[in-house]
This record gives structure tokens, C-alpha cells and sequence, in this order.
């Protein structure tokens, strides 16, 4: 049976970046560091983000061909069956699938059925702190209750089946175990989940044998698809004017070299006489200079440059989201902003001036300026990912530590920035009950382990107009769900919150792969007058949840108690669409509750005065 199993391009960066597993119609698969993506990938153009990040470019996969375009055999970006351990649904036989087992366009079957029987993946695997991902040992795991000698007598370690009782439930009726002759061990799955004392390989899946570390973490066994599987570490920038000019890496003579029969062989022989002849043939070939040479060569072999040298840390990689968005604000707030073709934007306003009747006035006097964005072009960039928790070891997205380019894909879309108005911001950051509220949720920050990665985003110290502008944005996003009818996993928020730099705004803006929402749809809910009216309701139906009272007098719900007044039914978004991961948010800030004052407390008291008398 043929079948054809594809990834989008925007995909591999998020949600399916290198190191993350995914199912596909019933099979799964793992994705491999980009040091086995093919030659024939496509620059993608940010020189802010590339600066800030220490890296020389960023490349994105080759885009996925459709049904009437396909062609068999086309390189893309690689992705290999993970978990090896498979399992026939009907003998129960448990099959450890290698690569030279595939056939492409076929799934794995059952060598032992008639008729053929697909094989499906296991549904635990092993993860460790240092980022590392193997199969579950199941020989281990069937023989674990013996003594050494017994396990020793075993004939073979593949002689497994996954067997279901029908007289229990749960991980207590599933069961491993050996059918080799005169061994018979079995052990149930009751308590699989955990750390059992098994060995960390040291690698993953997709890295040699060589490429193993003695990796002393302890190995925690997990479903497949578990939360703490996959933490990916993303970096965005939307392209401002001043990143206009282009690559020399990405321009057409660095493709013709890349496409060169010598430029693989004389990478490989960099350094050497051998290597200098080959570097005089492609020069001869294509005409490109030794500076362009010596740039691509130590983006292919992770030589580095003097100014990438020291790489890339945390620290630096935390003051460069500050920069980036410091001039995204600029740029975005400026009187006169410089228009391209990937930066488009105007200012307008709610068109509520000289408005004397409530709820209106209110809201002219707690809103802003608004700006509109017909065309926004975003690079999101993965730098690597961690297992078992966030603040685990990082690995990078070349696991060989070589390259020295990120994978990273292009979304272009519009977006509608909403400011508050500094004066009513300010003066309500200086109320008792909104910093006492903020102190608490600074608090549980202070205790977190994403603190380090939070603090990337609002500052070393959490500031009250962060987690009212993060809230407000995901208020708008949902409500914009019912506005306009975009799904609010299209829609995706940017924070401008850090009062060092003067920013009070958030930018609701487009962010799916497609074509979805890039057609003007966004930025006419925000032309006059329907954002004023997209706010008012917003705002009503911020100051009551379906779970009230117990969200809104909640003092701590969310992972880590990160959030206050904040829950599925009211605040919540997809975890694509939130930058810090649906942390940091309190509708209090917003509509007022439990005695603390909300930004927006007047308008919803006006519009229901208003209400009555009518």
C-alpha cells in the first residue's frame, strides 16, 4: 500500500522541528538535525535576527510539492521512524524496525502474518535531561524481575511480543514479553512510567554511534506524545526596513556554488593541497571570489569567523530579544515609518474623537494610538530544543555542532497594534492593589524554572503593563475568533511591554504558513469603526468566565501558579499563538476583581450603566 506522508515547510521549524516526534497516519517519525538536510534549501533573508543570534544565515527546507506537482525522490527536510520497536496488532510480535528494513511508499508490515498486517510504533520511549531520546530497553524491561544468571540463559534479545490481557485494565493489562525458548519472562506496564535505572544512550536517533556521550542523567520513561518530550527554543523578528539588504550567502552566485560538482568534495578536503585544487576549479566554474568561498565554507563546516567565535549564550541570546523588539517598536510607533515590500504600515485610531457619550469616551481616553500593518514578514528561527523540562540542557539544532546557519521559515501576514494610552497606563501601574497583585505573580516568577526564559521577554523585573498588555492580547485574539472568523491558532501575539524603552502596545498579527489571513481580513476588523466596538465587547465578556468565581479569585492556577485569573474558558490560547507559553496572564488586570482595579474596570461599568438605560 502507497501513501504519501508530508510536512509543511512551516512545520520544521514549529511544531515538527528537528528532535520532535510526530504521528502520521498511524506511524511515527522523528525529526534530524540539519546536519542531514539536503544541499538544495532556501535562504531566508534576516540579517537582525542572524546578528543577534551569532549565526551567518538561516535556511529553510525545500516546500513540500502537492498531489498534482509531486515528484518521487525530491529532497527535503529528513525525518526517520522513531521508535524503532514496532508491534503487530494481530500475533502481537514485537519487530525492531532498521533503516535498511524501509521500502519507500510502503509502511512497515508483519513479517509473520497472513495477510498483511501493518506494524505500529511503541508507545513509550526514553528521555534524559541532557536532551537525549532512545527506545524503551524492552528486553530489559521483560527480564528486569530476574536474576542476572536467568537473564543471561535468554537465547534473544528480539523474541518479544506486546501482549493485552482481557482480565484487567489500564497499563496493568499490557505486558512485555520473551518467547524465546526456556525463558518465558514477562512484565507488566502498570508502573512503566517513571525512572526505572536504565542507561541513557547518550545520542539520539538520528546521530551515529560516534557521536554518543557518556550521559550519566537519569532516563525517564514517557508516552510518546508527553508534554515534556519536545521543548523547542524558537527566536522570531519581523523584518524592518533597515534588514532590506540582501545576504551575500543567499544571493544567486552562492547557489551556483553550492550546486557546483566540486563544492561537497572540496569542503570535505578544506585545508589541503587537494582542497586548494578543488577550490581553484570552482572558482573557475562560477566565478565567485575567495571572500564568498571562505564565508560559504564556514557556514558548511562550522569553522566559524572571528565574530561567531564564542557562539551564541543565553545572556546573549535573552538582550537580543530586548534589541529586536526595541526596534520593532521604533519602527512600528514612528511618525513616519519607511515603507518596503515586507513592512507596511499606517497609524489610525478608534475614531471615537470628541466622543462625549459613556462607554465611548471611556474607552477613547484608555486607548492609544492604533496602527495598521497590510504586510508584516516574520523569520522564526529554532536554535535548538530541551527534554523533560525547559530549563534543561539545550540541544542544538546541529547535533554535530558544525554548521553554522539555523533552520528557520518566512511568514508574511498583516497585523493591527494596539497601544494604551501612556498617562492612564501609568497612573494605573501606581495604584497599591495592581502592584501588590503583580508582586505576588513576580513572586512565583522569582520560583519558577522558566524564569530564565520569561525574563527574556518582560525584563528582569515583571512589570504590571506586561501581564495586563500579554492578557489583553489574548482577550483580542479570541475575541477576534468570533469577530472575523480566524481560528485563534491563526493569530499570534507580540508584546511591546518594557517601560526601560518606553513600549506600551501589543501587535495581534497573522501567523499561520499559508495563505490564511493574509488578504487584508485582520486589518479591516481594525479600521474605524469596528475596533472600537471588537474592545467594548471584548471587555465585556472578559468580566465573566464560566468557571467564575473560582478563576477570578483564584491566587494561583497554570503551571508553576504563573497565572491568576486565567483559564480555558476565558483566556487561554493555543500554545503557538503565546509567547510565553499561556503563562502571565490575570483578567483582573483587565476588568478589575478581588479588590484590585482593572485597566479596563470603566468601560465595562459604563457600557452596563448605558445598558440599563436602555
Amino acid at each position: 500500500m502507497n501513501r504519501k506522508l508530508r510536512v509543511r515547510q512551516a512545520q520544521t521549524v514549529l511544531p515538527f522541528g528537528v528532535g520532535a516526534v510526530f504521528d502520521i497516519q498511524g506511524e511515527s517519525f522523528v525529526a534530524t538535525g540539519i546536519g542531514d538536510w539536503p544541499r538544495l534549501r532556501q535562504p531566508v533573508e534576516s540579517p537582525r535576527l542572524a546578528s543577534r543570534l551569532g549565526v551567518t544565515g538561516f535556511f529553510a527546507a525545500p516546500a513540500t510539492l502537492n498531489d498534482r506537482f509531486d515528484r518521487p525522490d525530491v529532497p527535503g527536510a529528513p525525518y526517520i521512524r522513531f521508535p524503532a520497536w514496532l508491534f503487530c496488532g494481530s500475533c502481537r510480535r514485537m519487530v525492531r524496525w532498521r533503516i535498511t528494513d524501509e521500502k519507500p511508499g510502503t509502511p512497515p508490515s508483519c513479517p509473520s502474518c497472513t495477510p498483511v498486517r501493518r506494524l505500529a510504533p511503541m508507545r513509550f520511549v526514553q528521555i534524559c535531561a541532557g536532551g537525549h531520546l532512545g527506545d524503551v530497553d524492552w528486553w530489559f524491561w521483560a527480564h528486569a524481575r530476574l536474576d542476572a544468571a536467568q537473564r543471561q540463559s535468554c537465547g534473544s534479545r528480539e523474541q518479544l511480543r506486546f501482549r493485552v490481557s482481557d482480565r484487567a485494565t489500564g497499563l496493568e493489562a499490557l505486558s512485555v514479553s520473551c518467547s524465546a525458548a526456556g525463558c518465558g519472562a514477562s512484565r507488566d506496564l502498570l508502573d512503566v512510567l517513571g525512572t526505572h535505572g536504565m542507561r541513557c544512550s547518550g545520542r539520539n536517533p538520528w546521530q551515529r554511534a560516534r557521536e554518543a556521550t557518556d550521559c550519566a542523567k537519569p532516563v525517564q520513561v514517557v508516552q510518546r506524545t508527553a508534554g515534556n518530550l519536545y521543548y523547542p527554543v524558537v527566536h522570531s523578528a519581523l523584518s524592518l526596513p533597515e534588514a532590506e539588504a540582501p545576504v551575500p550567502d543567499g544571493s544567486a552566485l552562492a547557489d551556483r556554488v553550492r550546486e557546483s560538482d566540486y563544492w561537497v568534495p572540496m569542503c570535505k578536503a578544506a585545508g589541503t593541497p587537494r582542497g586548494e585544487i578543488l577550490r581553484d576549479m570552482v572558482k573557475e566554474d562560477t566565478g565567485a571570489g575567495d571572500e564568498l568561498l571562505d564565508a560559504l565554507i564556514a557556514e558548511e563546516t562550522g569553522t566559524g569567523t572571528p565574530a561567531l567565535a564564542g557562539g551564541a549564550t543565553a545572556a546573549t541570546a535573552s538582550a537580543a530579544g530586548s534589541d529586536l523588539r526595541r526596534e520593532e517598536w521604533s519602527a512600528l510607533t514612528a511618525t513616519e515609518p519607511p515603507m518596503t515590500r515586507d513592512f507596511l504600515v499606517r497609524g489610525s485610531g478608534l475614531g471615537l474623537d470628541g466622543e462625549t457619550a459613556e462607554p465611548w469616551a471611556a474607552l477613547h481616553r484608555r486607548v492609544g494610538r492604533i496602527i495598521l500593518a497590510d504586510r508584516l514578514r516574520e523569520v522564526r528561527a529554532l536554535s535548538g530544543f530541551s527534554r523533560v523540562s525547559p530549563d534543561a540542557a539545550i540541544v542544538p539544532a546541529d547535533t554535530s555542532r558544525r554548521l553554522r546557519w539555523l533552520p528557520a521559515v518566512e511568514v508574511f501576514g498583516e497585523g493591527v497594534l494596539i497601544t494604551l494610552d501612556p498617562a492612564a497606563l501609568t497612573a494605573w501601574e501606581q495604584h497599591g492593589a495592581v502592584r501588590a497583585r503583580v508582586a505576588g505573580l513576580r513572586a512565583d516568577l522569582d520560583r519558577s524554572f522558566q524564569k530564565d526564559r520569561l525574563q527574556a521577554l518582560t525584563g528582569s523585573e515583571l512589570p504590571s503593563r506586561f501581564v495586563l498588555l500579554h492578557t489583553l492580547g489574548h482577550l483580542l485574539v479570541r475575541q477576534l475568533s468570533f469577530e472575523s472568523g480566524y481560528t485563534t491558532a491563526s493569530l499570534r501575539e507580540r508584546v511591546y511591554a518594557r517601560p526601560e524603552h518606553d513600549q506600551y502596545g501589543v501587535l495581534v498579527y497573522t501567523a499561520a504558513g499559508d495563505a490564511e489571513g493574509t488578504l487584508g481580513g485582520l486589518v479591516q476588523q481594525g479600521e474605524q469603526p469596528r475596533l472600537a466596538e471588537t474592545l467594548l465587547r471584548m471587555a465585556e465578556a472578559a468580566a465573566w468566565c464560566s468557571a467564575d468565581p473560582l478563576c477570578s479569585e483564584h491566587t494561583g492556577q497554570g503551571f508553576g501558579n504563573l497565572n491568576r485569573a486565567a483559564c480555558h474558558a476565558c483566556a487561554l490560547l493555543p500554545e503557538t499563538s503565546c509567547e510565553t507559553g499561556n503563562t502571565l496572564l490575570d483578567r483582573a488586570l483587565v476588568v478589575g476583581g478581588g479588590g484590585v482595579p482593572g485597566f479596563f474596570e470603566p468601560i465595562v461599568a459604563a457600557a452596563r450603566t448605558a445598558a440599563t438605560r436602555e
